[in-house]
């Protein structure tokens, strides 16, 4: 199983990117943000995942581990295959895809191209169920400036983006101890969790 594959960006295509590891070209499946990252002739990391079946071995390469986290989350859903998560993940960021599903915003997810809206219903209905399988009542004390304050999850922006980081895969008990060291001072939810993951991926 691969891992990460560290090489020169060969080439670079609609959703595909060749990357050169030691005289070998991988050919990547990509998203359009994975790809935004990457210029041909430089190096590159990319997190990979894979689909294997009885006719094909696709390899999905990822610029960062969020990102490819949002992919294997997505195939999990009945239903949805490499490519509609792929394409899901060209027109959003992990960031504004799990505020989306927890919203129920299946307009923000039709917007990938092959993406209908009863393929939207499902992906929303069986990943929004992580957080009330997840998500219990928490109580944190955040900074704000030098002083810290009660915060709970009667803050609207830290609760939204505490429930999105459950639908990435992190348990409150993951989040609370990273959202404690933050100053989210005049912060919404989307630059919370991008704040929180900056922390998660180090």
């Amino acid at each position: 199983m691969f891992y990460h594959l560290n090489g020169t960006v060969a080439e670079i295509g609609q959703n595909l990117v060749v990357l050169e590891c030691g005289g070998i070209g991988f050919a990547l499946n990509a998203t359009l943000n994975t790809i935004a990252h990457l210029k041909t002739g430089e190096k590159a990391k990319l997190y990979i995942a894979e689909s294997i079946g009885e006719t094909n071995f696709d390899l999905f390469g990822f610029a960062d581990k969020t990102e490819k986290r949002c992919f294997e989350m997505l195939v999990s859903v009945s239903g949805i295959g490499p490519k509609a998560a792929l394409s899901i993940l060209s027109y959003s960021t992990p960031e504004s895809l799990a505020l989306a599903i927890m919203n129920n915003d299946v307009k923000a997810l039709t917007v990938a191209p092959g993406v209908g809206k009863k393929i939207a219903q499902r992906v929303i209905l069986e990943l929004k169920d992580k957080i009330a399988k997840e998500m219990g009542p928490a109580e944190l004390t955040l900074p704000v400036g030098a002083a810290p304050i009660a915060v709970t999850t009667d803050n609207s922006d830290v609760n939204d983006a505490m429930a999105a980081l459950t639908v990435l895969g992190y348990s409150s008990a993951e989040v609370a101890p990273v959202l404690k060291k933050l100053d989210i001072t005049g912060m919404n939810a989307e630059q919370i969790i991008k704040a929180v993951l900056r922390h998660m991926v180090k």
